[in-house]
């Protein structure tokens, strides 16, 4: 049975400005920026450290041995990446890249593992986002094994506008068809058709820029 909610983009985690807290902490910490495109780290690489993302879009992906790459997550301003490192995860298993101007905030593990352990207002936040990402990951998991290539660029779309927060625009960064195809499982051309078929219905707008309709939630939820 296709699932008929969309409950990530409403889980609503509390109010924590982690910039802020570091400066009130004096807790050593870099803040990198990134052009669109630009690396952060590579699949392969050593995990060392926690990343925030303070403004922009990263895009996590993997490439199989033959040389296939998935987008496996799109994150936004307040999320964290690169958390495996805190499980003695010794190599990243994904390449982290920003898809928009970024800047991100980066933590040493050790420091990480210290705050969490000494600091109740960052251990609540940083719970919250990984329960949130848990979810995602599940209902992903439906998605891919039970919905049609359709209803699953429609429910990218609404999570990348994150829709169901009020003080989130339901507005997507420029992001390229080939994405969103590697997001879902399917060929730019479906991406391409779909694209066209939500413009002509009016439950998307876009021009560089993707503006998502509320209404474009009715192909989630039709059976």
């Amino acid at each position: 049975m296709p699932i008929k909610q969309i409950s990530s983009p409403a889980l609503l985690l509390p109010s924590f400005d982690l910039k802020s807290f570091l400066d009130t902490a004096g807790v050593a910490r870099t803040i990198r920026t990134y052009s669109p495109s630009a690396v952060i780290f590579s699949q392969g690489d050593a995990a060392t450290d926690v990343l925030y993302i303070q403004t922009g879009s990263v895009k996590l992906s993997v490439l199989s041995r033959t040389g296939k790459e998935a987008v496996v997550a799109v994150l936004g301003q307040g999320d964290f990446f690169g958390e495996g490192c805190l499980a003695a995860q010794p190599r990243r298993i994904a390449t982290a890249s920003a898809m928009s101007a970024s800047a991100v905030l980066v933590v040493e593990r050790p420091q990480m593992h210290e705050m969490l352990h000494t600091q109740p207002a960052l251990a609540e936040r940083f719970l919250a986002h990984m329960l949130a990402r848990n979810i995602r990951v599940e209902e992903d998991l439906v998605d891919q094994l039970f919905n049609s290539s359709e209803k699953r660029l429609a429910r990218v779309l609404l999570l990348l506008a994150r829709y169901g927060k009020a003080d989130q625009p339901l507005l997507i960064p420029k992001v390229s068809q080939e994405t969103l195809a590697e997001m879902i499982g399917t060929t730019r051309s479906r991406v391409n058709f779909f694209m066209n078929k939500f413009r002509d219905l009016g439950f998307i707008e876009y021009n560089g820029d993707i503006k998502v309709n509320a209404a474009l939630l009715t192909v989630v939820l039709h059976d």
